[in-house]
């Protein structure tokens, strides 16, 4: 089991939900190419191409894998890197963080608390009031307004 924090606009309820756990085959049946690729083995997708910059509607991004809400529309800023940026996520619950050394150099990897999916990467200049910038894979997201929440 593992603690998720459950957005909704009237209430914010922390609710218990079993740890999500596929293999690397029943994934791939279940994204496309690209979120399987970003998702699952830690990929990017090219700056630039993600369509949520054109999204401005009050709603919550969840994960594409497992549907757990992950970042509050009012959360995202453009940070002018080509990837969506977000200051605070919905609930520190909702997500884990380790360590990066990918590049060469350290970063902290954001990742589904619920799934393990890789989400991107999260930096100490972002904004205030959390000078956080958690750059985010838009293909590791989904995106579902307010209104059908």
């Amino acid at each position: 089991m593992t603690t998720v924090r459950i957005y909704d606009a009237a209430k914010d309820e922390v609710i218990e939900v079993d740890k999500i756990e596929k293999s690397d085959a029943e994934w791939e049946k279940l994204l496309t190419k690209e979120q399987h690729e970003i998702t699952t083995r830690k990929g990017t997708e090219t700056p630039g191409t993600c369509l949520f910059e054109q999204v401005h509607e009050a709603g919550v991004f969840r994960c594409i894998r497992c549907d757990t809400d992950l970042f509050r529309s009012a959360t995202k800023f453009d940070s002018g890197t080509g990837w969506p940026s977000y200051n605070e996520p919905v609930s520190q619950l909702n997500l884990a963080e380790q360590p990066d050394l990918s590049l060469g150099r350290v970063r902290t990897e954001v990742l589904c608390a619920r799934c393990d999916a890789h989400l991107g990467h999260v930096f100490d200049d972002g904004p205030p009031p959390t000078g956080k910038r958690y750059c985010i894979n838009g293909l590791a997201l989904k995106f579902v307004p307010e209104t059908k929440l």
